[in-house]
């Protein structure tokens, strides 16, 4: 075996050990650390979640001296800035006396980018960077995107029959997707920071937006809102969920109303507004600022439209059932208005598919105009 294909083999197994935290670590990334000496893994470690050790620090204090001489491969390149609760890992790792250290990915953090392998190199540590790196960047996907551009990384979800329809023209929607493909999707809110739905859905179905699998953790609820039309009685705004609802409007909104909401536990959120609706893109920004990496969008067919023509979405993930609704008066998935040209639509790149129970589940992501 090449020691490239080795360092394959333990970089996966980085990337594995990564993996475990999704959904736990923001606004910080996954990342896993792997500690090899002599053919013989020493040790392993990973990030957990925001404020507890980084995977470095975990990985080579539970090889202590057994680190003298090793490889430590990281999924993510060592930080060598101070964070808000933790240390920087580059130091750790030069006092553990390892001799080569196999990155996947450099930090695109601008405050880190480079400086740690940097720091590294210039103490004498031979430093690999790039292995698996394809990899490593798929998985922290939202990380890069919130980090590089201050705003979440959107995925957008719809579970549709065939031909595209989301409700029949009495608004019928449960279920038009199998239990396979409910339970993949509340694995999708088990894993992003938070769920957005606009007021229209929470009217219709007056969803709860948790997360209902083992171990699951409910996401931050955000309802769109521009007239404050919720309900005090709304199920996302009881307390029977630890996490947080917000409500985003626009200035002029009720102030009464913005009273009740807050009483109840819900924080509300003045955005700008875009043609008479909260922007979207406004919105990005100010979830961003509040450290939410990733958002997941559940919503109907007018928030669907909106999210993808403000630009805001970066994947998709649709489920596609067995079924024909047919009619015009069924609900479509995508609602708004129809592009005058075919090149206007909206393109997805790296498509792939696969079967979730009876239903067809596709992911692509949203090819930028610019790219």
């Amino acid at each position: 075996m090449t020691q490239l294909t080795l360092d394959e083999k333990y970089m996966r197994m980085a990337l594995r050990l990564a993996e475990k935290a999704r959904g736990r670590t923001s606004p910080n990334p996954m990342v896993g650390a792997v500690v090899v000496k002599a053919g013989k893994i020493i040790s392993r470690g990973f990030h957990r979640r925001a404020g507890e050790p980084h995977a470095e620090a975990m990985a080579l204090k539970k090889a202590g001296k057994a680190a003298q001489g090793a490889t430590i491969y990281v999924t993510l390149e060592p930080c060598s800035h101070t964070g808000k609760r933790t240390p920087p890992c580059t130091p750790l790792v030069l006092q553990s006396g390892v001799q080569r250290v196999v990155v996947a990915m450099i930090d695109p953090n601008p405050r880190v980018s480079g400086g740690g392998i940097k720091s590294l190199q210039k103490a004498g540590i031979d430093v690999i960077a790039g292995v698996l790196e394809a990899e490593a960047r798929k998985l922290n996907e939202a990380f890069i995107k919130h980090i590089t551009t201050g705003m979440p990384f959107v995925t957008l979800k719809i579970a549709q029959t065939l031909d595209g329809k989301i409700a029949t023209a009495s608004g019928e929607s449960k279920w038009i997707t199998g239990e396979k493909a409910r339970e993949e999707g509340h694995r999708l809110r088990n894993i992003n920071d938070a769920i957005l739905v606009g007021i229209n859905t929470v009217l219709t179905d007056d969803p709860s937006l948790t997360t209902r699998i083992p171990q699951g953790r409910d996401p931050i609820r955000v309802i769109v809102d521009t007239h404050l039309r919720i309900p005090l009685h709304a199920k996302v705004l009881k307390r029977k969920s630890q996490a947080r609802t917000i409500v985003a409007t626009v200035a002029g909104a009720p102030k009464s109303k913005i009273k009740k909401l807050e009483a109840v536990g819900a924080e509300v959120v003045t955005v700008k507004s875009a043609k008479g609706r909260v922007d979207l893109r406004d919105l990005m920004r100010k979830l961003g600022n509040m450290d939410i990496m990733s958002v997941l969008i559940e919503g109907g067919s007018e928030i669907n439209a909106s999210a993808l023509k403000s630009g805001i979405v970066d994947k998709a993930v649709i489920f596609i059932a067995p079924m024909l609704m047919t009619g015009r008066d069924s609900l479509c998935s995508l609602g708004g208005v129809s592009p005058v040209k075919l090149s206007q639509a909206v393109s997805l790149a790296n498509v792939t598919s696969r079967f979730v129970g009876q239903d067809l589940m596709i992911v692509g992501y949203v090819r930028r105009k610019n790219a």
